[in-house]
């Protein structure tokens, strides 16, 4: 996995969003003077989506050996199955021919933190209730079984028999896979 080049910082050293921004600018400048239009349909060529949590640590395309065009990617903070998941996989199968999923979590999730009460606190900071739920959990490899449950379930989705569930380990890189049991 590579690191991240510095990012410019204000006076008091705190990275400001607009220094940001700039530079992922500047690089798809960069990017967009080299690209050549690869010729590629939507549709993954290995007829698979992947969902994971959004952690920055996860290099999913190098971590499961994926090309550009390989798979879809779904990613959301805990890699957690929601309507919106849901939504995306049904896109996905319907209409552009996945036929697997694969479900990542990680070790040190910061899903694991927290807890429903961030709903509440941000209510009560903001004057809104959420329309969502935060989907917090304690244990990854039962949250994945709920994941994977949710996916086999679903009316919606077209493909449900070769979904499968993992736990990515953060410190070694492997993959441990969960029973959906």
């Amino acid at each position: 996995m590579t690191t991240s080049a510095s990012v410019p910082a204000n006076s008091e050293g705190a990275i400001t969003d607009h220094s940001v921004i700039d530079r992922l600018v500047a690089a798809n400048g960069t990017y967009a003077d080299a690209f050549t239009d690869p010729g590629m349909d939507a549709r993954p060529v290995l007829r698979v989506a992947v969902v994971a949590c959004m952690d920055a640590r996860l290099d999913l395309h190098a971590a499961l050996g994926l090309r550009l065009g390989d798979c879809h990617t779904l990613r959301n903070a805990g890699g957690v199955v929601t309507d919106d998941v849901i939504r995306s996989l049904a896109i996905s199968q319907r209409a552009l021919g996945t036929r697997s999923v694969v479900l990542i979590h990680h070790t040190g999730c910061g899903m694991q933190t927290i807890t429903e009460d961030f709903r509440h606190d941000l209510e009560m900071e903001v004057g809104q209730r959420p329309s969502w739920a935060v989907e917090a959990f304690k244990d990854a490899d039962q949250d994945v079984r709920q994941s994977m449950q949710r996916v086999r379930t679903s009316p919606f989705l077209a493909h449900t028999d070769d979904v499968r569930g993992f736990v990515f380990d953060v410190r070694t890189g492997r993959l441990r896979e969960i029973d959906p049991a």
